[in-house]
């Protein structure tokens, strides 16, 4: 597995555009997101998403009939030089597309995709639809992102980082707060556990580094349960190359695994 500092840099190709400090990078193009979403909706991917459908017994995989629903997103994650301070550095970056499947019976899932060397891949399928959810709810006004430790959605907007779920409006309250002030308190939640920290290297917190991937991060093609450190996972991982793994590395070893969700990696 690759450490946290090798997972940024992994993805770094695909992310890769300036911005000024408390800015964003650009969100993929359109293009990509075209190729990313066609990613998403090949047969494989298909079939794999009726197998995760049908993973609990609710329904069969033949009948799952899942497809794609709404736009596809680009998601932006908290960006670990802005909680260390880094002049210039942007709030957060452009990780993944995000595509909602649904199924015949009207489960939800979110299908992530990224580009790799040889084209866009689809890496994990969570229970759910946040992260296009998220992004429509803003309906365009601000920047979504996501503080992943907590599991805790944001737009910023005018300046102000304000909440869009229980969590974010738990750390910013309801009304949010200034960009700078947003800054300061992730600095003190995170500034000690970022890439190269000692908390880093000793893999503390159920992902922050180490040897041990998060539970929806196994690249082994078999049936995984575990417990991570801010709850319950559980699914199928198939191992999906380097780039899964950066996106695995990147999602656990920086700021925690995805809270109560099940998952799938897909190649």
């Amino acid at each position: 597995m690759l450490a946290a500092t090798a997972a940024l840099g992994a993805l770094a190709p695909a992310t890769a555009h300036a911005a000024a400090a408390g800015d964003f990078p650009a969100p993929f193009t359109a293009a990509d997101t075209v190729q990313a979403r066609e990613a998403a909706s090949t047969p494989a991917t298909l079939l794999t998403l009726s197998r995760f459908f049908a993973r609990d017994g609710a329904i069969t995989q033949s009948t799952a009939r899942p497809h794609l629903v709404g736009p596809s997103a680009t998601i932006y994650f908290l960006d670990p030089g802005f909680v260390a301070g880094r002049p210039g550095a942007p709030v957060a970056d452009p990780q993944f597309v995000a595509s909602k499947a649904v199924s015949a019976d009207g489960q939800v899932a979110s299908v992530w995709t990224v580009r790799t060397a040889k084209g866009w891949k689809v890496v994990n399928i969570a229970t759910g639809g946040d992260e296009t959810d998220y992004v429509s709810e803003a309906h365009g006004l601000g920047t979504v992102f996501r503080e992943p430790q907590i599991d805790a959605w944001y737009v910023m907007r005018n300046g102000r980082v304000l909440p869009l779920d229980p969590d974010a409006r738990r750390a910013v309250g309801r009304g949010g707060v200034p960009l700078a002030a947003y800054q300061r308190l992730v600095h003190a939640k995170y500034s000690g556990k970022l890439p190269g920290s000692g908390y880093d290297r000793a893999g503390e917190g159920g992902g922050y580094g180490g040897t041990a991937a998060p539970p929806h991060a196994s690249a082994a093609p078999a049936e995984t349960t575990a417990t991570g450190a801010t709850g319950a996972t559980a699914g199928v991982a198939v191992t999906a190359g380097a780039a899964a793994t950066a996106v695995a590395a990147l999602l656990g070893a920086c700021f925690g695994v995805r809270r109560m969700r099940r998952a799938h990696r897909v190649s």
